[in-house]
């Protein structure tokens, strides 16, 4: 279906396995796939072309499947069908749900060693097509959420898939570095429309964020926000143990930012060292940007230099590009996609340092009461790539997921990282 465009979201409500169904007392001993082969036991089978469980079926007897099906007594297309079969005698046996067994007082449940790995979702998809997305998904919610449906689902024989907590209009919290903002505001907006929920956006420097992170973790509740947007991969390593996981979804340059015309005719990090420039960077505590601006000019030999014209540090970029706008400073080391809306009035040089590039990774806190909504976002996110690039970025977001704990962080950066770590700690 979602291959086919006819599905938008899709929210697990159950688990279930493949089990072969028996009368009580499993009267012909079947043991395995193989023993519905034994003379004298009658097996139905679900048709894979319309039931989950006759695909699967399929699926675990690859090349034996046309002799299984030779010998059943009936292929039908819906897995009630061949569970009420076994139930009136018909047939002795039949691949079922263990979640359909349960339904069937007088049937008992095989374990069959084909299907030990083997686990299905039962899940909730709001269409494409849906003419009420909000209400849609508000049901589907209601179905998922511990304290509502998965209680009978769990009566009805089903695992519950772990939902979000309920409620009727649900309140999401998202941190989020700066630089992110010019892509995401318009894409956060829309989402809760389609949702019926509220996303509360925190935008300011990682540094910032982290050190109220790891705050919050600390209090007797240790409720965190729902997700974690940082500007870049090495402000993930310090809250690992709240957001265990990482999707990269971007990343963007580094640049020199100057007024139009470049009239101190400034082009590289050196030129920042000459006397009597007007120079803004953020700040290394507060912020990714100004912790990456401080080690590549470390790592360059000018951090001495270059910081004795600094007269302005900030926690997020837009605040130095206003800056450059009013004619406070003569030049700010600053991303990419915060000067290409204002480009009529900046002008931006590429930063010859390796560092120069900041990845913006995405991740969910895993007991967050949210933590589904939250992937959704993320998924909905993913479906914007145009916007994310339209901003300036460069995509990223088909990579696979990373735990956090293994984010290399580069040899230029791994001192700091180690004082950031110990800094927001505290």
């Amino acid at each position: 279906a979602r291959r086919l465009g006819l599905v938008r979201e899709a929210l697990p409500l159950a688990r279930q396995r493949p089990v072969i169904a028996v009368a009580k007392g499993n009267p012909k001993s079947v043991r395995a796939l193989d023993g519905l082969l034994t003379p004298g036991v009658r097996f139905a089978l679900a048709n894979p072309e319309s039931a989950s469980v006759g695909r699967i079926t399929q699926k675990a007897l690859a090349d034996r499947w046309e002799a299984f099906r030779a010998k059943a007594v009936v292929l039908k297309p819906t897995v009630m069908d061949i569970a009420s079969d076994v139930s009136l005698g018909a047939v002795d046996a039949a691949v079922v749900w263990d979640s359909t067994v349960a339904q069937f007082p007088s049937l008992q449940a095989v374990d069959a060693p084909e299907f030990a790995k083997v686990e299905e979702s039962v899940s909730a998809a709001v269409l494409a097509a849906c003419s009420q997305p909000s209400a849609a998904l508000r049901f589907a919610r209601y179905l998922a959420a511990p304290e509502k449906g998965a209680t009978v689902f769990a009566q009805s024989g089903f695992r519950p898939a772990g939902g979000d907590k309920w409620a009727e209009r649900p309140t999401l919290v998202l941190y989020s570095g700066g630089v992110n903002r010019p892509a995401i505001q318009q894409t956060l907006k829309e989402f809760a429309d389609r949702e019926g929920a509220d996303v509360t956006t925190v935008f300011n420097g990682c540094g910032i964020l982290c050190a109220a992170m790891r705050a919050m973790a600390k209090q007797p509740s240790a409720q965190v926000p729902d997700a974690y947007y940082a500007c870049d991969l090495c402000f993930v390593p310090p809250v690992a143990d709240l957001y265990p996981e990482a999707v990269v979804l971007t990343e963007t340059d580094i640049m020199l930012a100057v007024p139009k015309g470049n009239p101190k005719n400034i082009r590289t990090l050196a030129d920042l060292a000459r006397p009597g420039l007007k120079v803004g960077v953020c700040n290394a505590q507060q912020s990714t940007l100004g912790y990456m601006t401080r080690a590549m000019l470390k790592d360059s030999g000018l951090y001495d230099s270059v910081m004795k014209n600094v007269c302005s540090q900030v926690p997020t970029a837009d605040f130095l590009v206003n800056q450059l706008r009013t004619g406070s400073l003569d030049a700010a080391i600053v991303y990419i996609v915060n000067v290409n809306p204002v480009k009529e009035h900046l002008e931006a040089f590429p930063i010859k340092h390796a560092g120069a590039k900041a990845v913006q990774p995405f991740s969910v806190a895993p007991k967050s009461p949210n933590a589904r909504l939250a992937y959704r976002l993320l998924d909905y996110l993913r479906a914007h790539r145009a916007r994310f690039e339209e901003a300036g970025f460069r995509w990223r977001g088909d990579e696979p997921a990373m735990a956090s704990k293994d984010i290399h962080v580069p040899p230029w950066l791994q001192r700091g990282a180690e004082e950031k770590s110990e800094s927001t700690s505290r």
